[in-house]
């Protein structure tokens, strides 16, 4: 079987650094908020171009103190995707504040600027543009639209580790940016782990707070907080995978234009690239009219293929009636129709791919 993605390839193929790091962390007898957290926090947020970097439980968590560094909550709007993973919007609630949802552009799947535009009000507060499948949102346009109407930005960065827009990582062009390293992306731990970068000092400081009780001495909470910290053991794996981050995604393009090339016969609308981006291929995401018959198909040739995805968040039961939402999401409910996420990662051999689009052509035979 082919898996659409593969951890457990990542952890073989650092095996030997992985285990050394976290004997040494089991060994050393500091398990959270220590040295390996500390250098990681350095090194990650160097990667992306910002000043501060705070490690905490996950990427949701890192969203929800993020909003709560930046003091958005109760009475607030927050703008943002309806297809996106639902951890996007269930940190704006989980802050207090309301999401409010808009369609995104069919090209690139992220946020659209002009529905935005339509969609700011004297509530917004700040606005959280997805970078959807490893690919930049439009960031020069919404962060014009965010200092006009005195809107903050916080990126969601959690599939896109690495990816620049014109120039920059993304993470540093917001007033803050958000993380996730659950072990399928493309900087993944062993577990759960999130970050939140930015470059302000006030920003950091009030994010480490929160992280941890609102404790600036131990046991004395100054601002009312919660307990998100990335643990040791993750921040040493991390560190480790962090140093193949950029060769790691370098495999990931190589690959996405082998299917580019290989494919573009075929009926399949194929991923574009927004122009003075790289695009770092979280996802490998094709458009297919025929998915739920293509990915049957491919199930059969025992290959994995993944919907990211099937429901947008406003048809979800949780949220189904009670969101602030655009009045038309049809490019959304469109991509959950049609959109297919092919086999990707690192580990993939080129020999495994040429098994996958094998399959893909010859249900195009038929």
């Amino acid at each position: 079987m082919i898996p659409c993605a593969n951890p457990l390839a990542q952890y073989e193929s650092h095996q030997e650094a992985i285990n050394a790091a976290v004997a040494r962390v089991m060994s050393g007898g500091w398990y959270i908020l220590g040295e390996e957290t500390r250098q990681f926090e350095q090194e990650f947020s160097h990667f992306c171009g910002t000043a501060h970097g705070i490690g905490v439980g996950n990427g949701t968590e890192a969203l929800q103190v993020a909003l709560a560094a930046l003091g958005v909550g109760r009475g607030d709007e927050v703008i943002t995707v309806a297809h996106t993973a639902v951890a996007t919007v269930a940190a704006i609630e989980a802050a207090g504040a309301t999401p409010v949802l808009v369609d995104i552009e069919p090209e690139y799947f992220t946020l659209d600027p002009t529905r935005l535009a339509q969609r700011i009000t004297s509530r917004t507060r700040a606005i959280i543009p997805v970078h959807l499948y490893g690919q930049p949102a439009d960031m020069n346009a919404i962060l014009a639209l965010a200092e006009q109407s005195g809107a903050m930005v916080i990126e969601d960065c959690a599939q896109a580790h690495g990816a620049r827009y014109r120039g920059r990582r993304v993470g540093s062009m917001g007033a803050a940016a958000c993380f996730s390293f659950y072990p399928t992306k493309n900087l993944g731990a062993l577990g759960d782990g999130g970050m939140v970068v930015t470059g302000n000092q006030t920003t950091a400081k009030q994010a480490r707070l929160i992280r941890e009780y609102g404790w600036e001495e131990r046991y004395v909470s100054r601002i009312p907080g919660w307990n998100s910290r990335l643990d040791e053991i993750q921040a040493a794996i991390l560190r480790i995978k962090l140093q193949t981050l950029e060769q790691d995604n370098g495999r990931r393009q190589a690959l996405a234009h082998r299917y580019d090339t290989l494919l573009q016969d075929t009926p399949l609308k194929l991923p574009t690239c927004r122009a003075e981006c790289e695009h770092v291929y979280h996802l490998y995401v094709v458009r297919a009219e025929e998915r739920d018959a293509l990915q049957t198909h491919l199930k059969r040739h025992e290959i994995g293929s993944l919907v990211h995805y099937p429901t947008p968040i406003h048809r979800q039961p949780a949220y189904e009636g009670r969101l602030a939402i655009d009045a038309d999401l049809a490019e959304t409910e469109k991509a959950a129709r049609d959109v297919l996420s092919l086999p990707l990662y690192p580990e993939l051999g080129f020999d495994e791919q040429d098994r996958v689009i094998e399959a893909i052509l010859d249900f195009y035979r038929k």
